[in-house]
C-alpha cells in the first residue's frame, strides 16, 4: 500500500513545495480534486453530506489539476499524481485527451486519471453539457479518449460522439491508469467493469471492506475478469501503523491522507504542512515499508 497526499482546500501557490516534501519523504502519490465553479446559489444538493451542503465554503481554491500537475512535474521525479476526482462529463473527450495526454508525456508517465459524473447541475449547465444521462455519456468519453491515446489514425461510431479515421499526436508512451469514483451500486459497477481502479469518498474501514468485497465480486462478472483493480481510499478512523496495516490487508492500493491534519491544522503555515509531511513520512510511510 502506498500513501498519497491530498491537496484540495490549499493554496495553488503552494503545491510545488508541498509536492516535493512529499517525494523526499517516500509518498506515492500527490492527489487533486476538481471543481469549476462554486455558484452562489447553489440549488444541488451534494450527495456526501448529511445536510446536503458541500464540505468547503464559497472562494475555496480549485486549480485545474492538469496546469498543477504539469506545476508539480517539473519539480519532481517518482511521484504520481492522481485526480480524486475529475468530473469528465462536463468536458469534451477530444480537449480532454489533449490535456491529459500531454500531462502524462511530459511528467514522464506519471498521470492517473480519476474521474466520476458529477453531482452540481449548475456547472454543467454552464458549460452546456447535459446532467441527465451523463453516465453513458461518460462512459463512451473513455472509450474516445483511450482509442486517441493509443495512436495511428482511430475512427469511433458511438451515442454521443462520431467521426471518421484521425489521429492525436503527441500520445503517451504507457496507457494512461483510469479510477472510476463514486459510491453507487453503477458506480461500483462502472469502476469494476471499466476501470483500473477505484476511488473513494470518505470512509470508515468497515465502510471500504464492504465495498472492496462488492468490487472484487463485479470485477469477476466483468470483461476485465482477472486484471489488477486498485483501491484508493480515504478512511476516517484509521490513525495508527494498525489500522494502516489493517486496510492493506483488505486491499487498498493508496490511502489518500492530509498529513497535516494530524499534526497541525488546515490552516497552518506552509512550512509546518511540510513538517507535518515530513513527520508522517518518518512515523508512518518508511514503517509500512
Amino acid at each position: 500500500m502506498k500513501f498519497a497526499v491530498v491537496l484540495a482546500y490549499n493554496d495553488p501557490t503552494e503545491f510545488a513545495e508541498l509536492a516535493r516534501a512529499a517525494e523526499r519523504a517516500g509518498f506515492g502519490a500527490i492527489v487533486l480534486s476538481d471543481h469549476l465553479v462554486h455558484p452562489e446559489k447553489l440549488s444541488s444538493r451534494y450527495p456526501y453530506t448529511e445536510n446536503g451542503q458541500p464540505r468547503w465554503p464559497p472562494f475555496t481554491p480549485w486549480p485545474d489539476p492538469f496546469v498543477a500537475i504539469g506545476f508539480m512535474a517539473a519539480v519532481t521525479r517518482r511521484i504520481r499524481f492522481i485526480t480524486n476526482i475529475f468530473v469528465l462529463p462536463t468536458r469534451n473527450p477530444f480537449l480532454v485527451a489533449k490535456t491529459v495526454g500531454t500531462a502524462a508525456i511530459m511528467s514522464g508517465n506519471r498521470v492517473t486519471l480519476g474521474v466520476g459524473l458529477g453531482w452540481m447541475r449548475e456547472e454543467f449547465e454552464l458549460v452546456g453539457q447535459p446532467f441527465r444521462g451523463r453516465g453513458r455519456r461518460a462512459e463512451e468519453m473513455l472509450e474516445v479518449m483511450r482509442k486517441l491515446w493509443a495512436g495511428g489514425m482511430v475512427e469511433h461510431h458511438g451515442e454521443h460522439y462520431d467521426f471518421e479515421r484521425l489521429e492525436m499526436s503527441p500520445v503517451p508512451s504507457e496507457p494512461i491508469p483510469i479510477y472510476v469514483g463514486g459510491t453507487s451500486e453503477p458506480a461500483l459497477r462502472r469502476a469494476a467493469r471499466i476501470g483500473q481502479g477505484w476511488s473513494s469518498e470518505l470512509h470508515t474501514t468497515e465502510e471500504i471492506r464492504e465495498i472492496v468485497a462488492k468490487l472484487s465480486a463485479y470485477r469477476r462478472d466483468s470483461p476485465l475478469a482477472g486484471e489488477p483493480l486498485e483501491i484508493c481510499a480515504s478512511v476516517s478512523d484509521a490513525h495508527t501503523l494498525d489500522h494502516y496495516r489493517r486496510l492493506r490487508g483488505i486491499g487498498v492500493s493508496y490511502l489518500f491522507t492530509v498529513p497535516w491534519m494530524m499534526y497541525a491544522g488546515a490552516e497552518d503555515s506552509l512550512e509546518r504542512k511540510c513538517d507535518a509531511i515530513r513527520r508522517f513520512g518518518d512515523e508512518v510511510v518508511a514503517q509500512m515499508c
